[in-house]
């Protein structure tokens, strides 16, 4: 009978994914349901009896339903979507195994092959002999970093503790807000991370850095680390690596870049000198479940010297009924802040291995010519402007309409995109004016598919101009 259950399960299974995948070719990504509608269509609350394999079936049918398709055309509100058949089989099987990665012991095939990516991204970025984990996610590999730059400033600070109040941490005024939590975390505060200014495309203006520095010193502050953004959230603006790199070593300044979005341009030779001088750097973040398409979550924390990660890790040294010395060189636990740590190497290294560095290189070179495709669209639009200079995949534009708050009326005709459940795009601000912030990163996008959400878009403005949303 349990054979029966199991298989009756798995099938329901293989026939949900089928028909979810299928779906791509249709009209909707989303229904845009409210929580009071899926409150009132579905069970929530777990039941105090078992309702067997109907409630298993019921669940999924329920959970899909109100799920946005992030494989649709038509998904570009984040940075990552897409379905990719290989990686999606190393997660299944990934959570059959069960494994979870601390020790060899446990995990022996899926710890030598994070290692294996750890060494690839490694190598890619220009850490020869440098070394990483995989962690959850870019704003984990942004707090990894900063610990690093902890460690690299007082070695004693992992045992005595760290006394923040006087130290601060330099960033972009456009970098990504896992900066400020990781700076909670570690004890710094928010109020002591400086956000420099950016110039007019968005990168970080590297004499603003310098005079943030000698503000700082002048203030007997200590600059402990410097967080360089490579693919902002808004833009897609690069910083400066090489020259931020210069200011940071003659001050002897920790250098994390946070590449978690722009990472990939590496693999292309059109485009890998978006982060020329990335070598310079102590420690990177970098999100393959973004451009690379990977399953969230798929995410690498890389450093230049490895010790210090270790010391950074060196609680670990409490766990000897987990941690033995004939694996220290294989043990993975050694080098993260988890414990249990699910396997998100498989997934990637299928996928790794189905195209290649080419293959990812022909990504991410493909994307952005239908974001260059994309903005010329908007540009041959009158109702429609770009508001910022673009690099990558971020398309950040608004749309024209005369005697009407251009705050108000982009705000509204993306709500009612968003309604209409044809497209789903973000919003975004770039100096305080409201924008439309599309992004490629999702195989499904094509040159089809962003012709028809610019006639969404001047649909939605036809339906505002009418009156049937607009409230200034």
């Amino acid at each position: 009978m349990e054979g029966e259950r199991v298989e009756r399960i798995l099938d329901a299974l293989v026939q949900h994914i089928r028909v979810w995948l299928a779906d791509a070719d249709s009209e909707f990504t989303t229904s845009s349901p409210t929580s009071e509608e899926i409150r009132r269509r579905s069970r929530l609350t777990p039941p105090l009896e078992g309702e067997g394999i109907e409630g298993v079936l019921e669940g999924m049918d329920d959970f899909l339903k109100h799920s946005v398709k992030t494989h649709h055309a038509g998904f570009m509100n984040s940075l990552w979507g897409g379905f990719n058949a290989s990686a999606f089989a190393g997660e299944v099987l990934t959570a059959l195994a069960q494994t979870s990665m601390y020790t060899f012991e446990t995990a022996p095939f899926a710890s030598m092959v994070e290692q294996a990516i750890i060494k690839r991204m490694s190598e890619l970025v220009g850490f020869a002999d440098g070394n990483g984990v995989l962690t959850t996610g870019g704003s984990n590999g942004n707090l990894l970093g900063l610990l690093c730059a902890r460690h690299n400033f007082d070695p004693l600070s992992v045992q005595m503790g760290f006394d923040g109040r006087n130290k601060v941490v330099m960033v972009s005024e456009e970098s990504h807000y896992s900066v400020s939590m990781a700076a909670n975390v570690l004890g710094l505060g928010i109020s002591n991370v400086i956000k420099v200014r950016c110039d007019e495309n968005g990168c970080l203006r590297t004499d603003s850095l310098q005079e943030e520095i000698e503000i700082a010193k002048r203030s007997n502050l200590d600059v402990i680390c410097i967080i360089a953004t490579s693919g902002t959230t808004v833009r897609g603006a690069f910083d400066p690596l090489r020259e931020i790199a210069t200011i940071a070593h003659s001050n002897d300044i920790w250098l994390h870049v946070d590449a978690a979005w722009g990472g990939s341009c590496l693999f292309s030779a059109k485009h890998a000198n978006l982060m020329d001088g990335v070598e310079l750097a102590d420690s990177v973040c970098w999100d393959a479940h973004k451009m690379m398409g990977a399953p969230l979550i798929c995410s690498a924390f890389l450093i230049k010297n490895a010790n210090i990660l270790k010391a950074v890790c060196t609680h670990t040294s409490d766990a000897p009924y987990l941690l033995h010395n004939q694996s220290e060189g294989l043990d993975l636990g050694r080098l993260s802040l988890q414990c249990g740590r699910r396997n998100d190497a498989f997934k990637l290294w299928l996928a790794w291995r189905e195209i290649g560095d080419a293959g990812w290189a022909r990504r991410c070179e493909e994307f952005i010519v239908l974001a260059d495709y994309f903005q010329s669209l908007i540009e041959q639009q009158p109702e429609m402007e770009m508001m910022s200079t673009r690099k990558w995949t971020n398309v950040c534009f608004r749309i024209k309409s005369a005697n009407i708050d251009l705050n108000v009326l982009n705000t509204q005709i993306r709500d009612k995109i968003m309604k209409r459940g044809k497209w789903m795009t973000s919003k975004a601000l770039i100096d305080g004016q409201v924008i439309l912030r599309p992004v490629i990163a999702n195989s499904s996008v094509s040159k089809k598919s962003l012709q028809g959400f610019i006639e969404e878009c001047l649909t939605c403005l036809k339906i505002v101009q009418d009156g049937e949303m607009l409230i200034q």
